[in-house]
């Protein structure tokens, strides 16, 4: 390589710093870790700044050395307060992360990042603003003010408007903002008509990890149930992933369809979270009322046991990902339940490896299915059109029609939704808000430091003085 072309190189390397929550295990953090990854291969310095990363809880990038992850900003704020104001804490814990590696151990000011890459929570853009010159793109999942749960309660409503109002405001000092599907930006556009019409909302789908790799010597052979027929779900434990779908659909099934074919229902589980282990109970509780025999395991060894031999469906909670990748290449069919789902990366998993996907006929699947043709979309109040999807996957249709789907799903990931093409994507919006970057002025930095602290003792101050009044209230009907 001649010298100018080497210059050409280091000029475009870049130290990019994200900034996420916490980094456990969910559509999410998959595809932090899948930018970050990208970016460190295109020749740029990545180092994640968390508040939460347990190693027995996190994508193997994020514990295995391949990506510099820091916790930071997780010594003072709980991440709720007696089970509540998640939402605040949340933000107070973004706050600390940032007050911390900027002005208590100035990592920040070693790193010297020429940009950020901040998710899910915008609260702390104001005051990471006032700390570093570096541009910030942030990546909107979906509006949080849309995610709260019991809108109907006039105090839950009441308690919103400060963190409501605060998401909106401090979206503005991004530099670029980007969305996940085109369904998202709709949705965002709806949401905050004002910001729309201001700002170019991009789009960058999140991608998956397309490369050819070398099969784990441990997982060569399929599961065991794979001849038998293997459904097979993948989600976190929450209400509004809709699972329960998947089981009332599986009872559905005639019994001589059905056979010995098993439904395996996975995904992301922690024991920190109520509702991961209420719904857990729940799903169980509703197999059994439509007669199907259950069992739930937390590893491969349990998962294989004689026990649940004989297990119509069988509960894997938290899969380590050589688990989940025997699955995917055992299942006959996947079944992603989630209605307006904002975009969802489990699909393009599977169809990577030639699984048809089942998919409600809303949301993001919209943009990454296509009907009758890599899998199915289906309406998800009609159970029965679900049940006749899943009898066609366990022999209801010629073995030779399934496989051309699933070549066709494999063709489609790689050619619209390749790692690299995200990670490429990417590199170009910071490449244009590096370099139309602008400094900002002492007296703005000053303005901006003081105005956070005035919005974390504001949102402090509401919030203690809204829990006095409910304190006495039963906790299920105000927990966030």
């Amino acid at each position: 390589m001649s010298k100018s072309g080497s210059d050409e190189k280091r000029k475009k390397q870049k130290t990019i710093v994200f900034l996420h929550p916490d980094l456990g295990i969910g559509g999410a953090e998959r595809l932090v870790v899948d930018a970050a990854v990208g970016l460190q291969e295109r020749g740029h310095r990545v180092v994640i700044y968390t508040s939460h990363c347990d190693p027995s809880h996190c994508f193997d990038e994020a514990r295995d050395g391949t990506l510099e992850v820091r916790v930071r900003g997780n010594t003072i704020v709980p991440t709720t307060i007696l089970g509540r104001f998640a939402i605040l804490c949340a933000i107070l814990r973004q706050l600390h992360l940032i007050l911390h590696i900027a002005l208590l151990t100035y990592e920040l000011h070693d790193l010297a990042p020429d940009a950020f890459f901040v998710d899910q929570l915008s609260a702390g853009l104001p005051l990471l603003k006032s700390q570093s010159s570096a541009p910030i793109f942030f990546y909107c999942h979906f509006p949080d003010l849309l995610l709260a749960q019991g809108r109907a309660r006039w105090w839950k409503r009441l308690y919103r408007v400060p963190f409501d109002t605060l998401e909106q405001w401090s979206m503005g000092f991004a530099d670029a903002i980007a969305v996940n599907s085109g369904f998202t930006k709709q949705v965002v556009a709806k949401t905050w008509p004002s910001l729309a019409r201001k700002r170019d909302l991009k789009i960058v789908y999140p991608c998956i990890d397309t490369s050819d790799k070398k099969p784990d010597p441990d997982s060569d052979d399929p599961l065991p149930w794979k001849e038998s027929g293997l459904i097979l779900s993948i989600n976190r434990f929450e209400r509004k992933k809709d699972i329960a779908l998947a089981i009332r659909a599986f009872a559905g099934l005639p019994k001589s369809r059905r056979g010995s074919a098993k439904l395996i229902i996975a995904g992301g589980y922690d024991n920190r979270v109520p509702e991961n282990v209420g719904y857990h109970a729940e799903l169980v509780a509703l197999a059994d009322e439509l007669s199907l025999q259950t069992a739930t395991a937390t590893n491969l060894v349990s998962a294989l046991s004689p026990a649940h031999a004989s297990a119509e469906v069988l509960f894997l909670l938290s899969v380590p990902d050589r688990l989940k990748e025997m699955l995917l290449t055992s299942a006959k069919l996947l079944v992603y339940t989630p209605s307006n789902e904002h975009f969802g990366i489990v699909p393009l998993e599977a169809m990577l490896r030639g699984v048809p996907v089942l998919a409600a006929n809303n949301g993001g699947p919209t943009e990454t299915i296509v009907d009758g043709v890599t899998g199915w979309l289906r309406d998800p109040e009609d159970t029965n059109a679900w049940s006749e999807v899943m009898g066609k996957a366990l022999g209801g249709m010629k073995a030779l029609e399934l496989e051309k789907m699933g070549r066709k799903g494999t063709e489609r990931v790689k050619s619209k939704f390749a790692d690299v093409q995200m990670a490429e994507t990417l590199d170009g919006i910071f490449d244009e808000i590096v370099a139309g970057k602008k400094e900002t002025s002492k007296v703005t930095d000053a303005f901006m430091l003081l105005f956070s602290v005035a919005v974390v003792v504001g949102l402090i101050s509401t919030v203690l003085g809204l829990y006095q009044r409910l304190k006495d209230m039963p906790k299920a009907d105000y927990a966030s």
